[in-house]
């Protein structure tokens, strides 16, 4: 009984937090950490919480099926060691909660946590993170972790004390002095900084020059992500899973009851209930994870390798090798609730018994929008694609109990269902390389180039022209002798046009239909025409010195690996020969991957703007801090024009493909920097 409360409670739980998920990102609780030393070879590690009104973090060693408990770990560190357990300090509250049907422990407006860490070598290297939950009466929050960083070396001589005891206090008033001050310049393992003016945040002046020229990307993106889904749902209906579920279970609801009101208040109940259903397992991925920790899905090499891997397996599925299907038992066990339960419950087991059954088909769709979705870094969308995916699919059960007659004028199932099948199946795999390309561009294997990507493609897609005009045949295509359709031959010769246009690609042409998903043009090893632009820098702090012994206006360009609209603008924007002309006679170009994962020399500790501290190990970290300290943005693309001391010439400018715009917003920087000069 136990257990299964549990699962109740957590089923509205979900439900509960399902709107304010989507509204808006929390971060009710803020840490800063220090360092104190205790004596030659011990020092303590000191988390410092703030707790927001009506949240609180929960205390250390609770049960394991209890709420998420506050932990020490160490990792990458040298001759260091824990010492005990981590102690928690403050006013701890110990309260019995429903939500978890035992006695918890946790802290309510501040909190301390503090770890001893021994010193067991001549010098040491401690490095690590503080992992808590926290939740009020309606939410709770993923796991969330603080990480640190402290190094130094133990005194050679007692006579040497003295100079030690100040070197420590130095250490702890520049670690405390970082978590402060949001403004503070980089540190870099505490005991040293590296102040520079060029990372000064220009914030407020670059507002002064109003909105992002290519405003209205992030919206237009949020409204492509809902409609991707949308599609998504709709491409699943015309499955053999779904299809042909669709008018039997109107025709049940309209004789079911001989109150046709109650049989149409039933399938709109239906349809809402498919729509719960898919959108608890967006809120699902969404509670498990972070905007942090989506954005950095998208140059994970382990979840890009998973994702290809994964889309293989989706899309050789629907090519007829295997069926992906769930136990038949969990089906039957559901539809067997269903059949003894009443009212709305039955009703809504008779929708999950639908998502049960029709998963070998709408899975892989599933699969392919999360992991497309997730990977945009977006924090809402995976619960936006969800909504539009269920929506569709919902749809035609709601319009067909209200308007029974359509039902005669609906397609009859047949094998255009399995030439459907058949045309993801190649999408998916396409698809397949593109994480595979992330990945290999993230870690700089060089595996994969841009003609060979390309090439690849051109491959798979004349393989599917080859299918649709019936010269392939795959395992589930029962078509025999009968000819090929007219509509299947249409869309055959369109794909066939597609290879045509991708097979200039392979000579270095810039093939801008598909230049979001391809890699970029720096890979090509075939060229004939290049009227690609090139970066003059890739660091920082190197392009400004360049620009201000030049005299020269900056354009940095925070970009990324994985991004999408990065390639369009490329592709599209950059090769016309104005824009391209500019880029490479009046400005310094500095491109700043933002999700490069070469590492550091030396991991550095900077300060966020809520003054958490935060550990950057990789040229990507470092860039995207940059972005977001200095001009308050982190979204990408995102091109921002500066003079040689990096003070912004004109408003930022986003993703927004019209040439003109962009030409002006060039230009605008040119004449500015005419100006201060």
């Amino acid at each position: 009984m136990r257990k299964m409360r549990r699962i109740i409670t957590t089923i509205m739980l979900l439900l509960g937090i399902m709107i304010p998920t989507i509204a808006q990102i929390k971060s009710p609780v803020k840490f800063a950490v220090k360092q104190k030393q205790v004596s030659e070879r011990e020092f303590d590690v000191i988390f410092s919480g703030t707790i927001s009104n009506g949240w609180h973090v929960y205390s250390t060693g609770l049960p394991d099926d209890g709420p998420i408990s506050a932990s020490f770990h160490l990792e990458d560190s040298r001759n260091v060691k824990a010492v005990g357990r981590l102690k928690p300090e403050g006013n701890e509250i110990k309260k019995y909660e429903d939500m978890f049907g035992m006695d918890v422990r946790y802290f309510e407006h501040s909190v301390q946590f503090v770890q001893r860490i021994q010193i067991t070598g001549d010098d040491y290297e401690a490095n690590g993170y503080l992992e808590y939950g926290a939740c009020n009466d309606e939410n709770c929050l993923p796991p969330t972790s603080v990480d640190f960083s402290f190094s130094g070396k133990v005194a050679a001589a007692k006579t040497d004390a003295a100079k030690d005891a100040a070197q420590a206090d130095e250490k702890n008033a520049i670690a405390d002095s970082s978590v402060a001050s949001a403004s503070s310049a980089v540190v870099m393992n505490v005991d040293t900084t590296a102040v520079s003016d060029l990372w000064t945040p220009v914030i407020d002046k670059l507002n002064s020059f109003g909105g992002d020229e290519g405003q209205g990307g992030a919206d237009r993106s949020l409204l492509t992500i809902f409609l991707l889904g949308f599609l998504g749902g709709l491409v699943a209906l015309a499955t053999p899973c779904v299809w042909p579920i669709i008018p039997m279970t109107v025709s049940f609801f309209l004789k079911r009851s001989a109150d046709r009101s109650k049989a149409i208040r039933d399938a709109f109940t239906y349809g809402a209930s498919i729509v719960v259903i898919y959108m608890l397992l967006a809120v699902v991925v969404t509670l498990l994870s972070s905007a942090n920790q989506l954005n950095a899905l998208s140059t994970s090499a382990v979840a890009n390798i998973f994702f290809f891997l994964l889309l293989v397996v989706f899309g050789l599925s629907f090519l007829g090798l295997f069926e992906i299907t769930l136990p038949a038992s969990w089906s039957t066990a559901v539809d067997s609730k269903a059949d003894k339960a009443t009212g709305l419950l039955s009703i809504f087991l008779m929708a999950f018994t639908l998502a049960l059954v029709s998963f070998s088909c709408t899975g892989p769709i599933i699969g392919f929008l999360l992991v497309e979705i997730s990977t945009t870094g977006e924090l809402l969308a995976p619960s936006l694609g969800m909504l539009g995916f269920a929506i569709a699919l919902a749809l035609p059960f709601t319009l067909f109990a209200l308007f029974p007659a359509w039902l005669k004028q609906a397609p009859k199932s047949g094998s255009w269902m399995v030439v459907v099948k058949v045309f993801l199946g190649f999408i998916e795999l396409a698809f397949a390389l593109k994480f595979f390309s992330v990945a290999d561009m993230a870690y700089g294997w060089n595996l994969l180039f841009r003609d060979l990507f390309i090439g690849i493609w051109i491959v798979l897609f004349a393989w599917l022209a080859l299918f649709l005009f019936g010269f392939v045949k795959i395992p589930d295509d029962h078509r025999g002798k009968k000819s090929v359709g007219k509509v299947r031959i249409l869309i055959g010769a369109i794909v066939a046009l597609f290879v045509c246009y991708l097979v200039p690609g392979l000579w270095g042409a810039p093939v801008k239909l598909v230049s979001a998903f391809t890699p970029p043009m720096s890979t090509q090893k075939w060229k004939l025409v290049d009227n690609s632009v090139k970066p003059m820098f890739s660091d920082y702090d190197e392009g400004m010195a360049y620009a201000r012994e030049h005299n020269k206006p900056v354009m940095l360009d925070f970009t990324g690996l994985g991004c999408v609209n990065c390639r369009k603008m490329e592709a599209a924007v950059w090769t016309d020969p104005k824009v391209r002309e500019m880029l490479e006679n009046d400005y310094v170009l500095i491109e700043l991957y933002t999700d490069n994962k070469k590492p550091l020399p030396q991991k550095l500790t900077v300060t966020e703007a809520d003054g958490s501290m935060l550990t950057l190990r990789t040229l990507g970290d470092k860039w995207s801090y940059l972005q977001r300290h200095k001009f308050g943005s982190n979204t990408q693309p995102f091109y921002v024009l500066v003079d040689g001391n990096g003070n912004p010439l004109n408003a930022a400018y986003s993703y927004d493909e019209d040439i003109d715009k962009y030409v002006k917003f060039l230009k605008t920087g040119i004449e500015n920097s005419k100006v201060e000069n």
